[in-house]
């Protein structure tokens, strides 16, 4: 081999070995540190986050609530639950519609509620209706730490009750009518 083909792949190798160093670190950074609270509070206070305003969206008008109702086949009864609010926690105050679908928890970005606690999972729980009823189930999805419905840790899925405390780490959410 000539000597400029050896400097390339000396070049090429230290430039991908550099690029692994930099994503190593980042990871780890991420686990220790995790995403900053507070800029995602400023940011759902200016409007700008999709996925927050997702969040905090306000249950539909009458007319679209019937209508989403039709759509899924059942019937918004009286007292049933029509939204969560998480009350502990970085995200305290948020409210989330219940609009009849899953609502998965967890640090992953695409969760409907994304934690910032260091005690929960990627995919840590679910919410979700059970359409024969009407009722709404919470279960564990193998976290580590596990999920408590008032005071008792998830084994199985658990139907919930208004006023009910779910806890994930530091953040506890409630169903409310």
């Amino acid at each position: 081999m000539s000597e400029l083909t050896l400097t390339v792949m000396r070049l090429g190798f230290l430039a991908v070995l550099w690029l692994f160093v930099i994503v190593a670190v980042q990871v780890i950074r991420s686990d220790l540190f995790g995403t900053k609270v507070t800029q995602r509070a400023a940011t759902a206070r200016r409007g700008g986050n999709p996925n927050t305003a997702r969040q905090q969206a306000a249950p539909p008008a009458a007319p679209q609530r019937q209508q989403a109702q039709q759509q899924s086949g059942g019937r918004q009864r009286r007292g049933m639950p029509t939204h969560l609010v998480i009350t502990q926690g970085s995200l305290s105050g948020t409210t989330v519609a219940l609009q009849g679908q899953t609502i998965s928890l967890g640090r992953a970005h695409d969760s409907t509620i994304v934690l910032d606690d260091d005690y929960a999972s990627s995919r840590h729980a679910r919410i979700y209706p059970d359409q024969a009823t009407g009722s709404w189930f919470v279960e564990d999805l193998g976290s580590t730490n596990g999920t408590f419905l008032d005071q008792m840790r998830l084994t199985s899925p658990m139907p919930l009750q208004p006023g009910s405390a779910i806890r994930i780490g530091r953040t506890v959410i409630e169903l409310r009518k």
